[in-house]
């Protein structure tokens, strides 16, 4: 096979142009890491001290950051911001309410949750019922004090009320979305009806704080924790009677059966427990600070723990069972919804 003939080029070709950048690109100057110092101080390198060598992750993360002048006086005055607004409101609040004492009644335990519950659902048969005392812990105080409620089941308690009040509120508004009639205000009625009865029944104590003459604060306090036990017999009789009723309310004869039990139960367990809160006996163990007593300060008491156990008890406790909003709202309820 043979080739073709090419002619020769032309003599007054053109010249080759080579194309001229038009924008000057920058390499960057690209270096090599360099080698990892090995144990012995390989490469001429001496390895760090032993302090240096356990560096934080997340140091290196946001690249020294911690170590900023700037970052570390920021979070020095952060610090100092929280600390002067705690201080702020621990002693506002203190002006009111004693922080320091409230902690006694939310030291409690399971074992004593449990014992306590029991303890106001069947108290007929509870032996003894004066509080246990040691000796206190604080050198500026004297005497003794009462053992926190871990360490003794007759020691009132602010957990379980709180517990109970949250829990009544729960339940009426679960009864009521079981029986398909829930709607979002029942939490607020639920939630409004029973606070009216907390501040009322505080009101009533404030009032017997007056006219009893009552100014240690442990005792108002004990007040204040024995008042909200009433809550865990209006849920007992509201589960129940739901129950059995079918979500219809507490009415009819089971509802009425076990609101009457619960209701001598909790004035029981208020009679004997108040007692020794109203009426220490003087030179007694119940009395820490030997407070004495008139007879007809004595009296008068007497009158105030019968009146409080039975008569508020039951005014209360039947606000709470009888006017459930277990059947829907009741606005809504009338109008057919």
């Amino acid at each position: 096979m043979q080739r073709g003939t090419y002619g020769m080029p032309p003599a007054n070709s053109p010249p080759l142009h080579h194309p001229v950048p038009q924008h000057i690109s920058q390499v960057p100057n690209l270096r090599s890491p360099p080698p990892p110092a090995s144990q012995n101080g390989g490469y001429g390198q001496q390895s760090p001290p032993q302090g240096q060598q356990a560096q934080n992750p997340y140091m290196a993360q946001f690249g020294g950051f911690m170590t900023d002048p700037t970052a570390q006086m920021g979070l020095q005055m952060g610090q100092s911001a929280m600390k002067v607004g705690q201080d702020y409101v621990e002693q506002n609040f203190n002006r009111y309410v004693n922080v320091s004492a409230l902690k006694h009644y939310f030291n409690v335990s399971n074992s004593y949750v449990t014992h306590k519950l029991l303890l106001v659902l069947f108290p007929w048969r509870h032996r003894p019922w004066s509080r246990q005392q040691t000796h206190s812990s604080d050198p500026s105080a004297r005497g003794t004090e009462f053992l926190p409620p871990r360490e003794d089941v007759n020691s009132p308690d602010m957990y379980i009320p709180l517990m109970a009040f949250v829990t009544y509120v729960l339940l009426t508004t679960l009864i009521a979305g079981l029986n398909g009639k829930f709607e979002p205000q029942l939490l607020g009625m639920t939630f409004s009806n029973a606070s009216v009865v907390i501040v009322l029944e505080l009101l009533v104590l404030w009032l017997g704080r007056y006219f009893l003459n009552i100014s240690s604060e442990s005792q108002i306090y004990d007040l204040v924790a024995y008042s909200g036990y009433k809550f865990v017999g209006v849920i007992v009789t509201i589960a129940v009677a739901a129950s059995i009723n079918r979500g219809k309310g507490t009415g009819g004869w089971v509802g009425w059966g076990v609101f009457a039990y619960t209701f001598m139960a909790n004035a029981f367990f208020l009679l004997r427990s108040l007692k020794y809160v109203l009426l220490p006996s003087d030179n007694a163990p119940g009395n820490p600070g030997v407070q004495i007593i008139a007879r007809g300060q004595r009296s008068r008491r007497t009158q105030f723990l019968f009146v409080y156990s039975y008569v508020v008890q039951f005014a209360f406790m039947w606000w709470l069972t009888a006017l459930n909003f277990t059947t829907g709202v009741p606005g809504n309820a009338k109008s057919g919804r």
